[in-house]
């Protein structure tokens, strides 16, 4: 089949491209920049904006699948631009899809989506969206999920997957902010740091992805139209999975901690004194990332187990030991 992957030279984009091209499918990506590591894969390439609906829809043509992955992630900066890439970007993509005759299309969200600031342990996908969002990141993916939810139909079978916390080789988001605030001694933990949180390895992200995708084909009523958690399907300690993933980097524990009250109290501050003061860079702590840090938040996976034959293959350990092995070959190379 051909197959296109918005987003397909990033951290999961690329996990789902190399999986797609060994299970022998054509793969097309569309993206903001050219990758040579793309190329090596013999990936047609197209470059583009989600805004550009004409050089989107030449990326759709002749595609049976679209993996919407691209997406404009982060905690802090203008809702203009959240909007745009997660919205707007998203609305070019389902009518690409339409006019292009595209079957199916896979959707990647996030648990944040229902995430309303305190603990959720073991929900399922009936936990409803919550009233207010704290950053603009959560709110527009969100919004982005209802259109892609409400698009499907007999001619375009959709469905949305919601990873937890992606991490593993070629990670340019979390692992790298966690190396760089502790070496800079920045780093905390949230209250006890025993609040535990699920997440998930980046090659099961992408396997959950494609198998997703062969139900669609197969059964499309058992999955269209539905949004999924995908994780680990083992919860556990934030201060363990913020220590393990130090680890791979031969980082030290961190040892300082914070009150969650306090982190709050200062993510508020912080957030009003930028925004104010017309602060482009993002504060050293937001309200969003308080929450995230202090609260548990694990959901239950099964509706993707029973639906679609998802289970995660690569335990965390084993992805820790890959994680170790990719940054002392980085080390290396430098």
């Amino acid at each position: 089949m051909k197959i296109l992957v918005t987003g397909g030279g990033g951290f999961l984009g690329f996990a789902i491209v190399r999986l797609l091209k060994t299970q022998g499918h054509e793969v097309v990506s569309f993206s903001r920049h050219n990758y040579p590591y793309l190329d090596e894969l013999e990936v047609i390439q197209f470059q583009g904006n989600l805004l550009d609906f004409k050089a989107l829809k030449k990326a759709v043509e002749g595609c049976e699948v679209v993996f919407h992955v691209a997406a404009k992630l982060g905690m802090w900066g203008k809702y203009i631009d959240f909007f745009e890439t997660n919205v707007l970007g998203t609305e070019n993509v389902i009518q690409a899809c339409k006019e292009e005759g595209v079957r199916f299309l896979v959707f990647t969200s996030s648990p944040s989506v229902v995430f309303d600031g305190k603990d959720s342990e073991g929900e399922d996908e009936s936990l409803p969206y919550p009233k207010k969002y704290n950053a603009f990141y959560p709110q527009t993916k969100a919004m982005a999920e209802k259109l892609v939810i409400s698009a499907n139909n007999s001619s375009l079978k959709t469905v949305c997957l919601r990873p937890h916390l992606i991490w593993g080789p070629g990670d340019t988001q979390l692992l790298p902010s966690l190396i760089e605030k502790a070496k800079q001694g920045k780093l905390r933990i949230v209250g006890d740091g025993r609040n535990k949180v699920d997440c998930i390895y980046v090659e099961n992200a992408a396997m959950a992805h494609t198998k997703v995708l062969d139900q669609m084909i197969k059964n499309p009523s058992k999955v269209e139209g539905k949004a999924y958690f995908i994780s680990q399907g083992n919860p556990i300690p934030m201060a363990e999975l913020i220590q393990k993933l130090l680890a791979t980097a031969g980082i030290s524990p961190v040892k300082k901690y914070l009150s969650p009250l306090i982190a709050k109290f200062l993510g508020r501050v912080l957030e009003t004194s930028s925004r104010f003061l017309g602060i482009p860079s993002e504060p050293m702590v937001t309200l969003f990332l308080a929450q995230q840090l202090s609260s548990a938040h694990w959901f239950d996976i099964s509706a993707s187990k029973r639906d679609f034959g998802y289970e995660p293959e690569i335990s965390i350990e084993e992805g820790m030991k890959h994680l170790t092995n990719w940054l002392s070959s980085i080390k290396d190379i430098k």
